[in-house]
């Protein structure tokens, strides 16, 4: 049985962590939580006596130390990231070293910002006849990005995209955005704090995203998303259409 579980706590409010999650939390004897973004009301799910460590004054190397100081004594860990672990969870470092040391851990997925995001503007990233991919990608900052996945590269294709840790760039994501292919006309939203009460979702254009968030003070916890997903042009899904046969209904004339 794992020793360690990686815990994905959703988006920001405190009802959108998975059920597992949840109980995880409550199983806890430690958990070390990323304090910079998750929502500290989850802590509120441990049990008495949990110890709680805030990841965001730490190493790596800190990190599991006390991860191995834990197991090593026989208590559950929770490693308490924000989102899903999945995305820009920093966790593959982690995992790694605790397979180094022969200390068991799995993953518990979680409700991606990028999921609130599109719940919060009411939108579905994949519309027929608009687009059917989704690129979730960063603006090149202190981390960067492969030369083939630039944003200008990306921007091609015109999908939905969704831009994490980019707020604070909007300027040359603006300039790459364009020079790339959207048209500066192309329907764009900032969502701040998705989920949150201090939400804030801001429409506007491709050409206009940095005015926007300078106007309004945004430049963290905020995802940006692009694309003509945000309009009202599109197709209805063949799923539904009375002449589309399925394996459950036979297509009617």
């Amino acid at each position: 049985m794992s020793a360690v579980h990686f815990v994905g706590a959703g988006p920001g409010a405190k009802d959108l962590i998975t059920v597992r999650g949840k109980t995880l939390i409550e199983k806890a004897d430690v958990i070390i939580y990323a304090g910079s973004l998750v929502n500290p009301e989850l802590l509120k799910y441990a049990k008495d006596g949990c110890a709680f460590l805030n990841s965001a004054e730490m190493t790596l190397d800190e990190v599991i130390e006390i991860v191995k100081n834990a197991a090593a004594q026989g208590k559950t860990v929770v490693r308490l990231h924000t989102g899903d672990p999945s995305v820009y969870g920093a966790v593959r470092e982690q995992m790694y070293a605790l397979s180094a040391l022969n200390i068991a851990y799995d993953v518990c997925p979680g409700v991606s910002a990028f999921c609130a995001a599109a719940a919060s503007l009411k939108a579905e990233y994949t519309l027929p006849g608009v687009s059917q991919t989704v690129i979730l990608t960063r603006a090149a900052g202190q981390t960067p990005v492969p030369e083939k996945e630039q944003i200008r590269k990306l921007s091609a294709h015109n999908a939905s995209m969704v831009l994490f840790l980019s707020a604070g760039l909007l300027e040359s994501v603006c300039e790459e955005l364009i020079e790339g292919g959207y048209a500066p006309d192309t329907p764009a939203a900032i969502i701040y704090k998705a989920s949150l009460p201090e939400e804030k979702i801001i429409r506007c254009t491709v050409s206009e995203l940095a005015e926007k968030a300078a106007i309004n003070n945004i430049r963290k916890t905020a995802l940006v998303c692009v694309g003509h997903f945000l309009g009202d042009d599109y197709e209805l899904s063949r799923l539904y259409s009375p002449d589309f046969s399925t394996e459950y209904r036979k297509a009617r004339q």
